[in-house]
């Protein structure tokens, strides 16, 4: 699919990783991108989502709007993760249909995977078991959206998939403690602690789960080239294919960030989910996309423009 010239509407545009999918969009030659404001259009209220539709009559849309957050926000918060989610996906699928929209692509969540898929994850394993239960709410909300795009494609025609995205990190992420997904977490606690000259610095769980984590500006690139060439309800994954466990991972930031301090474990606090690495040979066959940034380059650049923006 050609582009240039396209009105595309990006939800979530303005946020993390939508900003750097507004980038590879301008790339492409789109000029006309929408980015609705929330405070404009609620996306978990149908007359808003009608009425955003209807206000700029987009060809395409990406959506990315999403209630996130690390495992205690997810503790904290699984009626609304749930509700939320479930409610702006199911409701811009179905009015994106109505209104005439060409093809839309929605990110899913490594979250929707059984707790104990087999590794790697592979896209036909994505129902074959209940989720990690701390993050279960948010999971099968954005699960059921794949549901949908399936069934809209099969009665009504309607072009549209979902891609489950794994663990990102990458600049512009969100460095709020109390919300904050492990490497951001990791990197602000390990750099204040280094200024504060703390003796320690304690991380959730027993270090010994394993993560795959995808660089943010490769996810952008995923998702701009799902949108030009997938053609299919069928899930689909994007990430980088590579695992290491949360214990390397600290080693890593501790190294880049300085620190000399002693590492403690809470064991007291979840784990999550113990492993996730996902199959994206998918994405290489039908999509041609492969992540290009390995970890340590992509940490390197997301510290760098942690403490360059405070």
């Amino acid at each position: 699919m050609e582009l240039k010239g396209r009105r595309v509407l990006v939800t979530g545009g303005a946020g993390f990783l939508g900003s750097f999918v507004v980038e590879r969009l301008r790339e492409r030659g789109v000029t006309d991108i929408v980015v609705p404001r929330s405070s404009e259009y609620d996306l978990v209220d149908g007359a808003a989502v009608r009425r955003l539709l209807a206000d700029h009559r987009p060809e395409l849309v990406i959506h990315l709007a999403a209630q996130v957050g690390g495992i205690g926000a997810n503790r904290e918060n699984p009626g609304r993760f749930f509700y939320e989610n479930a409610m702006m996906g199911i409701q811009l699928i179905h009015e994106a249909w109505r209104a005439g929209v060409t093809k839309l692509v929605a990110a899913g969540t490594i979250c929707a995977y059984p707790k104990f898929t087999p590794v790697p994850f592979k896209e036909d394993d994505l129902w074959n078991g209940y989720p990690e239960e701390t993050n279960a709410p948010y999971g099968i909300a954005k699960k059921i959206l794949g549901v949908q795009s399936a069934a809209y494609r099969e009665q009504y025609g309607f072009n549209s998939c979902v891609v489950y995205p794994v663990n990102l990190y990458g600049p512009r992420d969100n460095f709020d403690l109390q919300s904050s997904h492990v490497i951001p977490a990791m990197l602000r606690k390990f750099h204040e602690a280094k200024l504060a000259g703390a003796p320690e610095v304690v991380l959730w769980g027993d270090g010994s789960p394993t993560r795959e984590f995808f660089y943010v500006e490769d996810c952008a690139e995923g998702l701009v080239a799902t949108l030009e060439r997938y053609e299919s309800s069928e899930p689909l994954n994007l990430g980088s294919g590579e695992e290491i466990s949360i214990r390397e991972l600290a080693e890593l930031v501790q190294r880049l960030t300085g620190y000399r301090g002693e590492v403690r474990w809470d064991s007291s606090q979840p784990n999550g989910q113990p492993r996730r690495r996902l199959d994206v040979s998918r994405a290489k066959a039908q999509v041609g996309f492969e992540a290009q940034v390995k970890l340590t380059q992509g940490l390197e650049r997301t510290y760098r423009w942690m403490t360059e923006s405070r």
